[in-house]
């Protein structure tokens, strides 16, 4: 018996390792050198290089599909190598970044593509919780009681912003945005009674939320713009012993070093020039617009008490002799400073641009400022709007491919995004009526002259349900 298992047990092994053997034998020759190289090209029988060329010159809306191919693709598509190839050969992509709100307590971002005409929803913001920045504070339902010295300031930003008490709900509520170096920045806002310091940074490359450096002040409502490769935030509320005070402090941000640096406080000339110390101290300042212009800063300022506001123009930083100035009176007479928390105002090839809601609920009109003459032009008398007198930010300004655009709801509640275009064989912008074409907006132009310079394109709509307009941001990558 034990010869007969003597005998079995190597001829057993022998097979097994020939068996083996064999396999390896095809493996061998299956993966040769040439073989097993062409195996891990991104396109077989192409060069890595020449590979990494096409792809740089496919649509940007492809990199969401390309990706899922290999883990190799998805390495490529998310490289900073990529990007760098396709900003070499102009092929960068500018995108539109909506942000949305939802239910009171839910904030979405969504990306459109303008030469797709498609639509992309973003990873959602973290739901972060900072029990350090609101154990200290007071409970949430309070936070609409608390009053300062003279001024219920929160009834003041409830109504002022339109705002209901979602501050305890919804994590960001008042958050600046801002786009620096192809990346989105969410900064500040609410989180439920206290205001934050945290910046999170949306990265369309990798698709993903980080967390960067935080700013030295807590903030919401700031307003922020960008100037040389920098991204500067001004203003805003912050929590104080007496309840929510208005901010004078700016801080700019070096994506470069990730550090945050302090920028002399607005000095608020206005507020200082009142008539009595009583309504010095009656009205406060606040910032309520802000958008980059020849190099410069120029913040639109208010004076209020809820109910009452007294628009008084704004000042101007500039970067070079890091100082305010006061914003000359033709700008700051026709700023709409009065539309707090939405972006009305716009820079579309080195023309600022503002929108100006009339007193009507379905129309407004555009304006340009004449920097010569230090005035505002209205260059569209006519602007399509809808009954949106519920919504927080019925409508925004953003330009991109050179023409200026507007975002809004139509007839159908649906968010549209409506270009402005010239009648062919027209100079610029003239003063007159305009008309709307596409989608369901098309039947407001029957209504309007032949003769209209101005025609309003929708080049993409989307139903996002109860969905309410809160900022937008454009990417250029």
């Amino acid at each position: 018996m034990g010869a007969i298992l003597s005998m079995a047990s190597p001829k057993s092994g022998t097979k097994e390792y020939h068996e083996i053997s064999q396999n390896d034998n095809c493996k061998r020759q299956r993966m040769s050198p040439c073989t097993f190289e062409e195996s891990q090209r991104l396109i077989p029988n192409l060069p890595d290089e020449l590979s990494i060329q096409i792809i740089a010159r496919l649509p940007r809306i492809c990199y969401s599909h390309i990706r899922l191919v290999s883990q190799k693709w998805k390495e490529t598509v998310t490289s900073s190598e990529l990007f760098k190839l396709r900003k070499e050969l102009g092929r960068t992509e500018e995108w539109l970044y909506l942000l949305t709100k939802i239910e009171e307590d839910k904030l979405s971002w969504h990306a459109f593509d303008p030469l797709s005409r498609k639509w992309q929803r973003l990873p959602r913001m973290p739901n972060v919780v900072y029990e350090e920045e609101y154990s200290r504070g007071l409970p949430w339902f309070s936070i609409w009681n608390m009053v300062g010295p003279s001024i219920k300031i929160c009834d003041t930003i409830r109504g002022w912003l339109g705002r209901k008490n979602s501050f305890d709900q919804m994590p960001f509520c008042g958050c600046a945005i801002g786009a620096l170096d192809g990346c989105l920045y969410v900064l500040g806002g609410f989180c439920k009674a206290s205001t934050m310091k945290c910046v999170w940074r949306f990265d369309p490359i990798q698709n993903a939320w980080s967390e960067v450096t935080a700013m030295s002040t807590s903030r919401a409502y700031g307003k922020t713009g960008i100037l040389n490769n920098k991204l500067y935030v001004v203003g805003g509320v912050s929590r104080g012993q007496g309840g929510l005070a208005p901010l004078q402090s700016a801080e700019v941000f070096d994506p470069s070093t990730g550090i945050w640096s302090q920028v002399p406080s607005m000095p608020f000339s206005k507020a200082q020039a009142l008539p009595t110390a009583f309504l010095t101290d009656m009205l406060k300042p606040i910032a309520t617009g802000l958008t980059p212009y020849m190099g410069r800063l120029c913040v639109s300022q208010s004076l209020y008490s809820w109910p009452f506001f007294v628009d008084v123009g704004g000042e101007i930083y500039d970067p070079e002799t890091n100082s305010w100035v006061e914003m000359p009176n033709g700008m700051g007479d026709g700023w709409p400073a009065r539309q707090a928390g939405t972006k009305l105002s716009v820079v579309v090839d080195g023309e600022l641009y503002a929108f100006d809601p009339s007193s009507s609920l379905d129309s407004g009109k555009i304006k340009v400022y004449d920097q010569r003459e230090d005035a505002w032009k209205v260059v569209i008398r006519k602007v399509p709007m809808y009954d949106l007198a519920g919504s927080e930010s019925p409508y925004l300004l953003a330009g991109f491919h050179g023409k200026l655009h507007v975002i809004t709801k139509d007839i159908n509640h649906e968010i549209s995004i409506l270009r402005a275009e010239l009648r062919k064989n027209l100079g610029p912008f003239s003063s007159g009526s305009t008309s709307v074409v596409a989608g369901s907006l098309h039947e407001h132009s029957e209504s309007l002259a032949e003769s209209d310079t101005v025609v309003w394109k929708a080049i993409g709509t989307k139903d996002f349900g109860s969905s309410e307009l809160v900022s937008c941001q454009v990417i250029d990558i």
